[in-house]
């Protein structure tokens, strides 16, 4: 080999490995790329390096990876089906987590794109709406939608630009703000490739039975060929793929939260499974006695940052030194309420003038609980004495503790 040749070839291997690693985190922040508009270029490198991609993620994750002329699918499943913390949010304005009653307008939304043409208006799409949930079944859950006062027109609006947001639809006439005025309408092109690559499941929601609410949704997330064998091989791929989720999608990965065989799998198995997600994604283990939490040096891997800019991240930035300096114990919302107060009179003046309004501070506590229990910074619980709601600090939080402050005078050497 020539002496110029062998620094070619590993300029080449660097590049490539650069590329791969790109190609999965844009998998990893946003699982169902389309190839035009602006996720083309990621779209572009997921199909170069789709063999790849969809070996390691099938060995690791048990995520099947689609990828066809138009879209990447990653079939991501939740490690932990009970965590509730990453809701969908609004695609603009302050971003507001889905509710309840948005993912069922969300589903209802895609069942009747699934029978609708290849072009549909907001306004056909609302009249079959109404007549999905008049379905007695969906009735009796006493979720009702009728879509005639303009709050429920915002949230089938906000459920259309998520679906614009995804690519299931595109925008061809028209503006959603003039359908929620109720002067205008909008009219969609229907895009059924994408709409088809939504679900993520391995079985249709149809064919599960399972009952109650919480064995239905592990069913969803379950894989029926792997659970239907049993040996140790299959045993231990399980447990992998459930530890390489929940280490690619939590903040931290707490040691309490496993099973006793998912510890000892971890605890013999930790730095294999960490350093290969290193090498594919560039995340880095951060090890402690509580767990582990992959962080991510670039950034742009999460969908919840702190610290952050602007008047709620700072405000859960001072709640979060405050629980932190607090210890481990239970603290009632009531005295975060309180302190939001006090912590006004201080930093009031960097704040909206919207948070600095009498009452403002329970929603402020709500917004910053939400993001801090998120993160798995802390916990959402209730006091068995008095029933009121608390927040519990988790021991991630520590690393948002402040220290006192050391002065130092010239000539005093440092400690």
């Amino acid at each position: 080999m020539s002496p110029t040749r062998a620094p070619l070839e590993e300029r080449n291997r660097e590049q490539r490995r650069a590329e791969i690693r790109r190609a999965a985190r844009a998998l990893l922040r946003e699982p169902l790329l389309r190839g035009e508009g602006r996720t083309a270029d990621d779209f572009r490198l997921v199909r170069q390096y789709a063999r790849e991609l969809r070996e390691w993620f099938d060995r690791n994750t048990g995520w099947p990876l689609q990828v066809d002329s138009e879209i990447a699918r990653l079939r991501k499943s939740p490690g932990d089906v009970h965590v509730s913390t990453h809701a969908a949010r609004e695609t603009g304005g302050a971003k507001l987590p889905f509710t309840r009653r948005r993912y069922v307008l969300f589903c209802l939304a895609l069942a009747v794109l699934e029978r609708s043409e290849k072009q549909i208006a907001l306004g056909r799409l609302a009249s079959n709406i109404v007549l999905e949930a008049a379905e007695p079944s969906l009735a009796g859950t006493g979720i009702a939608f009728t879509l005639e006062d303009r709050g429920e027109r915002t949230d089938l609006v906000a459920v259309v630009r998520l679906l614009i947001e995804l690519g299931v639809l595109g925008r061809v006439a028209g503006h959603e703000e003039d359908y929620v005025r109720d002067t205008g309408d909008v009219l969609y092109d229907v895009r059924r490739r994408v709409l088809a690559g939504l679900l993520t499941g391995r079985t249709g929601p149809s064919m599960i039975t399972a009952e109650p609410f919480e064995e239905r949704l592990a069913a969803l997330a379950a894989d029926p060929a792997l659970d239907a064998m049993d040996s140790d091989d299959l045993r231990n791929r399980s447990l992998r793929h459930a530890l390489t989720r929940r280490l690619l999608d939590d903040p931290v990965l707490y040691h309490a939260t496993l099973t006793e065989a998912e510890a000892h799998y971890l605890t013999s198995q930790r730095a294999a499974i960490t350093t290969r997600i290193t090498e594919l994604t560039g995340l880095v283990a951060e090890v402690r006695a509580e767990g582990i939490a992959m962080v991510d040096p670039d950034d742009d891997l999460t969908d919840v940052r702190m610290p952050e800019q602007g008047t709620h991240g700072h405000i859960t930035l001072l709640l979060a030194e405050r629980l932190a300096a607090d210890g481990t114990a239970p603290v009632p919302l009531a005295r975060l309420e309180a302190d939001i107060r006090e912590l006004a009179r201080t930093y009031g003046g960097y704040w909206s003038k919207t948070a600095r309004e009498p009452g403002a501070e329970r929603e402020l506590v709500a917004r910053a609980v939400e993001k801090l229990a998120a993160l798995s910074l802390a916990e959402t619980g209730t006091d068995p004495a008095t029933g009121e709601p608390t927040i519990a600090p988790l021991p991630a939080l520590a690393r948002y503790a402040v220290g006192e402050p050391v002065v130092r005078t010239a000539g005093t050497s440092r400690p």
